[in-house]
């Protein structure tokens, strides 16, 4: 509650410098944690989270007409990474304990989510909150119908608490936000359901991942930043592959009217 009482604010008023500085504060914090997860020595933690933080700062300013370009480079590789990579990373329980391919894998799953909150914000942030959203009621929904319905484990040997039952709650109030969505912006309904239904596997795709890389790390939670609620990448594990496809769904869109 504490990290959305900071984070709704900022994403209805902050300024587009602002919400830069922000975000990369927000990266620096989920790189370090990564780098804990990744048992990098203290001080290479350090320094990677702090190369994250100042790479997502200098990016836009550096590159400048050239950043566009360079953003949709980003969210293609996390399309890449997520709908490729990570499902066959679990299926397979890759381990990837050498430190550079860890590194590399923090900066695929970091640097795209974001250049997703930074695209997002200037789309507006009705529309921002739109997206994340899906995760925070998929997140929510799951939560509760997993413990009062749950009996059949979806990854036990990743994620023992997670439930069929679970997703399933999800996906119904999910199916209802999709609806609500198509009423109020009067859109067509079939599409906001696939791309409802679609986010909603790639949230639990993220929640998996982060899920399986503490398991053997030997980790119960990525930090404890946010005290009985774990670390930042605890809280945005799904935002990490849910933010950039539904950006790239966007700005396919964008391209195409």
């Amino acid at each position: 509650m504490l990290l959305l009482a900071v984070f709704v604010p900022a994403a209805l008023w902050a300024p587009a410098w602002l919400w830069a500085i922000l975000m990369a504060g927000v990266v620096g914090m989920a790189a370090y944690e990564w780098a804990r997860l990744s048992h990098f020595p203290p001080l290479s933690a350090r320094v990677y989270a702090i190369l994250l933080a100042l790479c997502a700062l200098a990016l836009p300013v550096g590159l400048a007409v050239d950043w566009p370009l360079f953003q949709r480079v980003l969210i293609l590789l996390s399309v890449a990474f997520w709908l490729l990579v990570a499902p066959l990373w679990l299926l397979g329980r890759w381990h990837a304990p050498r430190i550079f391919a860890r590194a590399a894998i923090g900066v695929v799953i970091l640097l795209p989510t974001w250049a997703a909150l930074l695209y997002l914000h200037a789309r507006g942030p009705d529309v921002l909150l739109g997206v994340m959203a899906v995760v925070w009621i998929a997140d929510t929904a799951a939560y509760f119908s997993g413990r009062l319905f749950g009996r059949h484990k979806l990854a036990p040997v990743i994620s023992p608490g997670k439930t069929w039952e679970g997703v399933m709650g999800a996906f119904v109030a999910l199916m209802l936000y999709a609806g609500a969505w198509s009423l109020w912006g009067a859109m067509p309904v079939r599409p906001l359901f696939f791309m409802a239904a679609g986010l909603l596997y790639l949230s639990v795709l993220g929640d998996l991942f982060e899920s399986w890389i503490k398991r053997v790390s030997g980790m119960k939670d990525s930090g404890d930043t946010l005290p009985g609620h774990g670390g930042v990448l605890d809280r945005i594990d799904a935002l990490t592959s849910t933010l950039p496809i539904a950006t790239g769904m966007l700005m396919w869109l964008e391209r195409s009217v």
